[in-house]
């Protein structure tokens, strides 16, 4: 057969980079990125690179997997598993109704288009409330806290354009994205020199000396979760010295809220701030002066302070922030991103709303709430495992895994432990699919026609992206994820509606079928996204329209709730006092969340390469802790927070400050030892209660700057 190249582009995390595909004799050989893409420039991570052993793994699932009494798996066609799966979820929705189905979309979820769309509209079709996604574990506040602050339809100013760029604990040169209207993966390191050659300014808060950071012209090396003290800091110094932006406040934020704002963060000082976040006092002026005078920037989040103790208030300052600055695009001007799959809509240059997300279905959980079309995650171990009417009997895993992705981890084995029936949509023997009734293997990223959803409202342009299934025949008995549920959905005689109209039954539709479905009303056809794939759209640029004059939206930024965490903040020594437990003279560390450049989440120690070069989630410190602990490179530490505790190895790292322990989440095994912790890590997730030291609005737990103690652990811990 030789040689051949195919065009696709990569799914192995949201960035969607463009790469070609190498095949020798029907085989996928090689990566490679391509050059004259207009955006990515040839740019490809470590992780892309790997989707030959992905595809090709001897240890791939490539036919359904039955647990059969004694525990043991056997291999069963795809039709007999959807037949038994669907009577079980017959026979628990007419004794328990439909809410007892439960799904969980995880990440993988969200690399493969149709995924989460058809999901959700099964839950409709068969009427249960019952839908999570990851999005709900790290960062639900980046949807809640622009709703009740309020949302300026034109979007935040042009990454391309701003002169100064606030970046508050995320490093998209490992994570290859970045939050709202900041530095993105496409190509981040060439987009990164380039927009400092042109002027851009750099400031950057986290606890560790990241690779964004090292080229910060301020680096904050804050302690971790105090974030919001440092933010209201910045904002007080703005404000107090007059750096705001008075005519855009003045017409756009709700009359005294600003003044409100003002007096809620007055005690906010930068010797306050410096004594609490331990870092320079005058870093902190420079900041603050330098973000205010701009003349134009935008600040933004990740997923470090989106998972610490005051997560929605965090996020509510930097809104703060950008609204006080007047960090929006205005009439006249061009917005560099436009989502090209989603209808075509305005973006004026005005406020929309609030709005109270918070307006969903009740969990029976501390009396939180769903929003956005689904239920937070930190309730659905609960929801699994408490009796009672609404209990979870059912749980569909679709591109996730549980017992390593959610917070709390004895819950969570309680939780699949308790399941009458899992089904686990994987390629691999997760951490999870190891308790599942039925392992279902997907086709994975290159033998299934697919689009960016995610990236698709991000890009630096209007740009068209499109793959057809570049392996057409895959071998084994596999499903793409929505075929799971248009198969289900079959036999429980439902319809899945989508935009564009029911799925057809009897024949299987094909996956253009259904991206044609999901995406019937998109700005520019599908077949036209097709045709002008890895293309940039110029035209399709848009320009921001003058206010609606009838508009009343106004930014609400003095928020009751907020006010009050802030007072709470000032009271006391650190964040850490949130969670029930916490011994200033106990717990002297904090553990910090890390994204690694050879791993996503649990996907990547199955790798060869990517195993090789980070067999386990080592236990990043500072050198000199090291030595105060008497422990060295490689050796065991046990961590414990006042929830539980778990074994590390330890790995000296001069970028991380004192105090501080950087790990990785989604590691370890489905137990509750740590015994493989040098071949397989340790869970960070063990550390967790999803009831003690909680945000109050989406649920969602501490799951950075976790307050823990360290010592030395010998070998014989882990026999």
């Amino acid at each position: 057969m030789g040689n051949i190249t195919k065009r696709s582009f990569c799914r192995i995390w949201h960035a969607a980079c463009p790469i070609d595909v190498e095949f020798t004799d029907g085989r996928v050989t090689k990566i490679l990125g391509v050059d004259e893409d207009p955006l990515f420039e040839g740019y490809t991570c470590v992780k892309g690179r790997q989707i030959p052993e992905q595809i090709h793994s001897p240890s791939r699932i490539r036919h359904p997997l039955k647990r059969m009494p004694d525990g043991h798996y056997e291999e069963i066609t795809s039709q007999q598993a959807l037949d038994e799966i669907a009577e079980r979820m017959k026979s628990i929705i007419e004794h328990h109704g439909p809410g007892a189905i439960a799904t969980y979309t995880g990440t993988g979820g969200y690399q493969n288009a149709p995924s989460d769309p058809v999901a959700r509209a099964f839950h409709k079709a068969i009427g249960s409330i019952s839908y999570y996604t990851s999005v709900t574990i790290d960062q639900p506040m980046k949807r809640t806290a622009a709703m009740r602050a309020g949302v300026w339809e034109a979007g935040p100013q042009n990454f391309s354009e701003v002169d100064v760029l606030l970046a508050i604990g995320y490093n998209p040169m490992v994570s290859s994205f970045a939050p709202f209207g900041g530095l993105q993966g496409t190509n981040p390191f060439t987009t990164l020199r380039n927009r400092k050659e042109e002027g851009l300014k750099l400031i950057v808060i986290d606890p560790r000396r990241t690779e964004l950071a090292t080229q910060a012209d301020i680096h904050l090396q804050i302690r971790p979760g105090e974030d919001p003290t440092l933010l209201a800091a910045l904002i007080n110094i703005i404000l107090s010295e007059d750096l705001h932006d008075h005519e855009f406040c003045e017409e756009w934020i709700e009359a005294a809220h600003l003044e409100r704002l003002a007096e809620a963060t007055k005690n906010f000082t930068a010797d306050f701030a410096a004594k609490r976040c331990d870092v320079d006092r005058d870093d902190i002026l420079k900041a603050a002066k330098l973000f205010a005078e701009g003349p134009t920037g935008t600040a933004g989040t990740g997923t470090g302070p989106s998972m610490s103790p005051y997560p929605s208030l965090m996020e509510h300052l930097v809104i703060c922030l950008n609204v006080i600055c007047g960090r929006w695009l205005r009439a006249g001007q061009i917005a560099e991103s436009r989502s090209l799959l989603q209808p075509d809509t305005r973006k004026r240059a005005q406020v929309l709303g609030p709005f109270n997300p918070l307006s969903g279905p009740k969990s029976r959980f501390r009396g939180l709430r769903g929003y956005g079309g689904e239920m937070p995650c930190t309730t659905l171990a609960q929801e699994i495992i408490e009796p009672g009417e609404g209990q979870i009997r059912a749980l569909i895993s679709n591109g996730g895994n549980p017992v390593a992705a959610w917070p709390d981890q004895e819950r969570s084995l309680e939780a699949m432990e308790s399941l009458e029936l899992l089904v686990a949509i994987d390629h691999r023997m997760t951490q999870t699919a190891q308790f599942a009734d039925y392992i279902l293997p997907p086709r994975l990223s290159l033998e299934r026609s697919d689009v960016p959803p995610f990236m698709d409202r991000w890009f630096r342009a209007p740009y068209a992206c499109y793959t057809p299934a570049v392996i057409e025949n895959p071998e084994g008995d596999l499903l793409n994820d929505w075929e799971f549920y248009w198969e289900i959905a079959e036999r429980l005689s439902v319809k899945i509606q989508l935009p564009g109209g029911e799925i057809p039954s009897g024949s299987r539709p094909t996956d253009d079928d259904i991206l044609e479905l999901i995406y019937a009303h998109s700005l520019v056809p599908f077949d036209e996204i097709r045709k002008k794939n890895g293309q940039t759209l110029e035209y399709l640029k848009q320009e921001i329209e003058e206010a609606d004059p009838n508009s009343s939206g106004k930014f609400h930024l003095a928020l009751d709730d907020h006010l009050a965490e802030l007072q709470e903040i000032l009271s006391q020594q650190t964040s850490a006092e949130r969670m029930e437990g916490f011994d200033p003279k106990v717990h002297t560390f904090r553990l910090v969340s890390r994204r690694l450049k050879t791993h996503l989440n649990s996907l990547g120690g199955e790798l060869s390469k990517l195993n090789k070069k980070t067999p386990t989630n080592y236990a990043y410190m500072n050198p000199q802790d090291m030595i105060d602990l008497e422990v060295g490179d490689d050796e065991l530490i046990q961590i414990a927070s006042p929830r539980a505790s778990l074994i590390g190895v330890a790995k000296s790292s001069d970028d991380i400050r004192r105090g501080v322990i950087s790990m990785a989440h989604s590691w370890g095994s489905a137990s509750s030892s740590d015994e493989k912790v040098r071949d397989i890590g340790s869970p960070t997730n063990r550390l967790i209660d999803v009831e003690n030291g909680f945000d109050t609005i989406t649920g969602q737990a501490i799951q950075s700057a976790i307050p823990v103690s360290v010592k030395p652990a010998k070998e014989e811990v882990l026999i």
